[in-house]
């Protein structure tokens, strides 16, 4: 039996790229109800948010979400650990804390060694275990490719919950994690990823958003949620078409993984960028001087497990940089733009 094994050799999509592009995905929820028999479901798919929310009762809701996909990196280990990072980042986006969670697991049985489901598994209950949770149970089927991935149920203090839907304008954004995650993964894809930039790049996709928990008690932060599939520019649309605003991004501000710079210099670009772009690009207008090319590649481009994205209150913005920095993020403490009253274009990307 071989000792390793390749698991993006055996997925089409990578990570959180391997979304259904934002336009079908629209088409697809556009058939939903919009109505609510439900009083108590506080969130439900009507904003697009991180999780469904619902009303317990007692001061508290509980959250639940749903998140799986196929290998973004070989390693089955890492794989499982990615794959539950991201779904726990869910609810950590909604400021609560994750309670347990069941697996989600598709296998090429005919195909791949199930020795490796057991790793990719043993990797997604590491990261449960690092967050203080069970890995409680789940279900597993027989699929074309590896799929694996998490439903999470959480709690969160009605005081404490955030949405994505009600930033105000003259809000501060702020973002906790850098971007060019789906550049590193298709250079790796591509058997072009250097192996320092390969140790960037699981670093940051198995780095838990458990700061979330502690945001969500600071009434500054006026909505949140995580950057995933859409890429930024497809989350930040989320965010400021959901509260009635536009939002100015400061380019030079966002921060960026600086290797990802290199292989954009090779097109190495996933295929959801693409996709991204083409379902918010009428909404983004360029101040001159920006470096359009550049940011076509990096604001559209497909996180996994990326970063929180804050919309801050001007009098807490010192709190929530002080609640960060205590937290260990004291690497994103810089405003990357500002919530604006409503106008033409959605997002006004800004050489500044």
């Amino acid at each position: 039996m071989a000792d390793s094994i390749s698991l993006t050799n055996f997925s089409t999509g990578a990570g959180c790229g391997c979304k259904i592009a934002p336009a079908v995905l629209a088409q697809i929820l556009g058939t939903s109800t919009t109505q609510n028999p439900f009083p108590h479901l506080l969130v439900g798919n009507e904003s697009q948010d991180d999780a469904a929310v619902y009303d317990l009762g007692n001061g508290q809701a509980l959250v639940a979400t749903t998140d799986f996909f196929t290998p973004i990196v070989d390693d089955p280990f890492v794989y499982g650990q990615v794959a539950a990072a991201n779904a726990l980042s869910d609810v950590y986006a909604m400021g609560g804390n994750p309670l347990l969670a069941l697996a989600i697991m598709g296998w090429p049985v005919d195909q791949i060694d199930p020795k490796w489901a057991a790793e990719v598994l043993a990797g997604g209950r590491s990261i449960c275990a690092a967050a203080g949770i069970p890995l409680a149970g789940g279900h597993s089927i027989s699929s074309p490719e590896p799929i694996f991935g998490l439903a999470v149920n959480g709690l969160v203090q009605l005081s404490h919950l955030k949405k994505n839907n009600t930033a105000l304008p003259g809000d501060w954004l702020l973002l906790t994690k850098p971007l060019g995650v789906g550049i590193l993964s298709t250079a790796q894809k591509k058997q072009k990823l250097q192996p320092a930039d390969a140790e960037v790049l699981v670093n940051q996709l198995v780095q838990l958003n458990s700061v979330g928990a502690a945001l969500g008690q600071l009434p500054a932060v006026t909505a949140m949620t995580d950057v995933t599939g859409f890429g930024l520019v497809g989350h930040l649309t989320e965010m400021a078409q959901g509260s009635g605003c536009s939002a100015e991004l400061y380019y030079q501000q966002v921060p960026k993984i600086p290797a990802a710079l290199a292989y954009l210099k090779e097109r190495l670009v996933p295929d959801a960028t693409y996709r991204n772009w083409n379902a918010y690009s009428t909404g983004v207008s360029f101040e001159k001087g920006v470096d359009v090319m550049e940011a076509f590649s990096l604001l559209p481009d497909p996180q996994t497990n990326g970063g929180l994205l804050l919309a801050v209150a001007p009098e807490g913005l010192t709190a929530v940089q002080a609640c960060l920095k205590n937290a260990g993020w004291g690497d994103f403490l810089q405003p990357i733009g500002r919530m604006i009253d409503k106008e033409e274009k959605t997002i006004q990307v800004l050489n500044r």
